[in-house]
């Protein structure tokens, strides 16, 4: 593998936000927005009712940290469009609501599973987090606690990059002709 494949989707850094277990996509955006799903309109949107500052305060790849079931509820695609809207650069939890999964790889955002860093307490509100999606390596900067996820296997990564799955496959299928 050349090390320019290996590198994609590398590390991510940035300050943690902290979520709690059940998470439910009414909570990262509520139903009352979803008449649009303009990424631009709905991250301000983003976490509301669970933290009015979220949406206000995020920075351009700060990372949410949250307990398990994350993304649970409706099967609503703006979820995770939000939270990429807002410049998270990947979430990490304990475990995930299928249908969450499957709609944050489809439109590009990063996640990781990783039971052990989503113990309450492990991942504090405002620590600088270090994120090697290739490797599944979860570092807290500062505690200097160290986690190992599944890592994201290539063809993610390239998705990832690519910004979701119907721009890889665009790109794919360019590259066929």
């Amino acid at each position: 593998m050349s090390e320019e494949k290996e590198g994609k989707k590398g590390k991510l850094s940035g300050t943690a936000w902290v979520y709690g277990d059940n998470v439910d996509t009414d909570v990262i955006i509520p139903a009352r927005y979803l008449s649009t799903s303009e990424p631009e309109q709905l991250a301000p949107h983003c976490m509301e009712d669970i933290d009015a500052s979220f949406a206000s305060s995020v920075k351009p790849g700060d990372i949410i940290a949250a307990g398990s079931n994350f993304g649970c509820g409706s099967s609503r695609e703006h979820a995770p469009i939000a939270i990429k809207a807002c410049g998270v650069s990947c979430v990490i939890a304990a475990s995930y609501a299928r249908i969450f999964y499957r709609n944050a790889i489809n439109i590009g955002l990063p996640i990781l599973e990783c039971p052990e860093a989503s113990v309450p307490g492990e991942i504090g509100r405002g620590d600088e987090l270090e994120v090697d999606i290739a490797s599944g390596v979860i570092e807290n900067k500062t505690s200097g606690r160290v986690w190992q996820a599944a890592p994201s296997p290539l063809f993610l990564r390239d998705l990832f990059d690519a910004g979701g799955l119907v721009p890889y496959v665009r790109k794919r299928l360019e590259g066929a002709e």
